[in-house]
């Protein structure tokens, strides 16, 4: 027998609001109707988005035609993530959304590069990653579609401006349905007996009710943190940034580079994000090594362009809530829980809520088993970014500021120090189906700063090392020939003739 459509509640825009909102109204119309409460006066915390490869598939999924995505974000192709000065001042290196080489005879390409590099040969591991490469010639062009093909082996992700991306999907959702209601909510209603949220209550004295709640507020955690009192799991121990000052600036003359900068600072770190139209810049620190003032000044002293506004701080703590799915709520985004944005994970979370809210989506009644699958995945997937992010700090070797060496010498997750060992003694990164960042990221941090493997897989000795050389050799060659073909990445914009 059908079932009534279940009303669907989001409260709050924005990213997260109206991504959740254009999901559920475009996947299971038969199932829920949509309504998305937001007030104008509220804004939102976008300064500008950088995103993960995950993004296009929802952008697909959804139908949405890329290029019209891209114009009206004024969005940049994003083929990884380089970090400066993060294991000790100078260093360098790229986390690409790519493979490393390619494995053979079913051993890891990482187990052929290390023998070489023991001889001090092979180069850069990052010499055989194609979204390297095109990194550092600000090249880009769609992955190819034959498998064999070198330049098969890489994804890509988007920058883009997330004040624009919200409106973009409020057309598309309204288009499937979504109801918009403005107002502000000042009260919340909850049922006497099970303690589910009821009706909401706007300032203009319209209630609303439903029987599903998305509550998308942002850091105010309207409904999941304020009304129903989910505690929430504090992580700034291991990760002790709590604010970002924030400043766009005018694009420099040149090439956009097809990637985003996140460059270590005496008290955080800052990022760089190149869109169409200007340039995203943030420093991200922890207030207790570095006042507002200080942080102002220290972005506006490294920003490369015209500031086109004055700095602002944003405030947040990094963890979780303990659940995200509570009685009839459920949190998606930064009601959620909060990492802060090294590793452009933001986006990606709001996704993974979203996946699971429509797979567990409640036909009838809603279950225990439903929030408690809901609740398990969404923590396995913050729990492996922390430890992800934690690395980054861990892994370094930099003394010249307290922050940095309380960070190097900070007790850490113990599922991080036994991934840490493993690449240490053996090279190996722990295997998982599911979540985010697999081998090449794990690869690219862990070698990028500093942590090299004391051993590799037995099968690479029985290899001659000169042919090994040479066959790398040829494989380096080949990745730069290719690269070196493909088009410019204002080009690949529409934004300038191909050279």
């Amino acid at each position: 027998m059908n079932q009534p459509r279940k009303k669907v509640i989001v409260v709050g825009g924005g990213t997260a609001g109206w991504m959740a909102a254009s999901a559920l109204a475009r996947l299971l119309p038969h199932a829920a109707s949509v309504e998305l409460i937001e007030s104008a006066e509220i804004g939102i915390v976008g300064v500008g988005e950088a995103t993960l490869p995950h993004l296009r598939a929802f952008i697909q999924t959804l139908g949405l035609d890329e290029a019209e995505f891209m114009a009206a974000t004024h969005a940049t192709y994003k083929l990884g993530i380089e970090f400066r000065d993060f294991g000790k001042p100078g260093d360098a290196y790229l986390h690409p959304f790519g493979d490393f080489g390619r494995p053979l005879n079913d051993v890891p390409f990482l187990h052929w590069w290390l023998r070489m590099h023991a001889r001090g040969q092979g180069g850069d591991i990052g010499d055989y990653c194609v979204a390297n490469v095109m990194a550092a010639q600000r090249r880009f062009a769609p992955p190819a579609a034959d498998p064999d093909s070198l330049l098969s082996a890489y994804s890509y992700a988007y920058q883009f401006d997330a004040t624009r991306f919200g409106p973009f999907l409020r057309g598309f959702a309204e288009k499937h349905g979504v109801k918009r209601t403005e107002g502000r909510i000042v009260s919340v209603e909850r049922d006497a007996e099970t303690g589910d949220v009821a009706a909401l209550l706007l300032e203009s004295g319209a209630r609303i009710e439903g029987d599903l709640f998305v509550d998308c507020s942002g850091f105010r955690s309207l409904l999941l943190g304020a009304a129903l009192g989910e505690d929430w799991e504090d992580w700034s121990h291991w990760l002790p940034c709590d604010r970002a000052m924030a400043l766009p600036c005018a694009s420099p003359p040149g090439e956009i580079e097809p990637l985003t900068r996140a460059t270590a600072m005496p008290a955080g770190w800052r990022w760089r994000i190149p869109l169409q139209h200007r340039i995203g810049n943030g420093y991200v620190y922890s207030s207790t090594h570095l006042s507002d003032e200080d942080a102002a000044a220290a972005i506006l002293a490294a920003v490369e362009g015209d500031p086109l506004a004055d700095p602002r701080v944003l405030r947040f703590r990094a963890g979780r809530r303990k659940r995200s799915w509570s009685h009839n709520v459920v949190a998606v985004g930064l009601a959620s829980g909060f990492l802060e944005p090294l590793e452009s994970t933001s986006i990606y979370l709001v996704q993974v809520a979203i996946q699971q809210l429509i797979d567990l989506f409640p036909i009838g009644a809603i279950e225990n088993s439903d929030r408690d699958e809901f609740n398990a995945q969404v923590d396995y997937e913050y729990d492996r970014i922390r430890d992800f992010l934690i690395l980054h700090y861990h892994a370094s070797t930099r003394d010249d500021s307290a922050f940095w060496r309380e960070a190097r010498h900070m007790p850490i997750p113990d599922s991080l120090t036994e991934k840490i060992e493993l690449f240490r003694r053996a090279g190996r990164i722990q295997r998982y189906s599911r979540g985010l960042f697999f081998a090449p990221s794990w690869i690219a941090v862990l070698i990028g700063q500093g942590v090299m493997p004391e051993s590799w897989d037995q099968r690479v000795d029985a290899a001659n090392p000169h042919e090994l050389g040479h066959a790398l050799d040829r494989l380096r060659a080949q990745i730069a020939r290719d690269v070196a073909t493909l088009p410019g990445h204002g080009a690949a914009l529409g934004l300038q003739e191909p050279a």
